[in-house]
């Protein structure tokens, strides 16, 4: 079938990401551990959320999404937006339907940046991994991080360049 008559027919497909997912999955364990800490964070969400004005990226989902940013080294707000669109297990993860649009990278930023401000984004990480160190699934292992995410999401003006020595000299 050419390409052209492929894009002209439309098709009712219902999928249950619930059933997609392997239960197995080790972000199944770490869903659960996120949503418990989510509740737990609702009344401070209630006190920075404003019922006014145009409708904002819950708070639970961009923390969460933060968290799958981490968990996969995704570099940008942009990158992880993107990938949002076909990515089946980041919806899962994020609680969000097929058809649901993707955040808008801009407004992913805004809005994330009123949550690492308020440090509700430092809450919720230590709570998560609280849990997961009370149930023994923390490694004291060496491991390796990439240190561009690090950079990336801390104060760009903190960093040097590497090159800036042999710049001035």
């Amino acid at each position: 079938m050419r390409g052209e008559e492929r894009r002209q027919r439309s098709m009712l497909l219902v999928v249950n990401l619930e059933e997609r997912i392997p239960k197995e999955h080790p972000l199944t364990r770490i869903k659960q551990m996120a949503d418990l800490a989510l509740r737990e964070l609702s009344p401070i969400f209630d006190e920075i959320y404003s019922v006014l004005g145009r409708p904002s990226i819950p708070p639970e989902r961009l923390l969460k999404a933060s968290l799958l940013m981490a968990l996969y080294t995704i570099r940008s707000e942009r990158l992880f937006c993107e990938q949002l669109d076909y990515n089946l297990l980041f919806r899962w993860f994020l609680d969000m339907e097929l058809d649901e649009p993707s955040f808008d990278h801009s407004s992913f930023s805004a809005n994330r940046k009123r949550l690492l401000e308020r440090e509700v984004a430092g809450q919720f990480f230590r709570q998560t991994v609280a849990q997961a160190h009370a149930l023994g699934l923390l490694s004291h292992e060496h491991f390796t991080v990439d240190g561009t995410l690090i950079e990336a999401w801390a104060s760009l003006k903190s960093f040097k360049r590497k090159d800036e020595k042999r710049l001035g000299a």
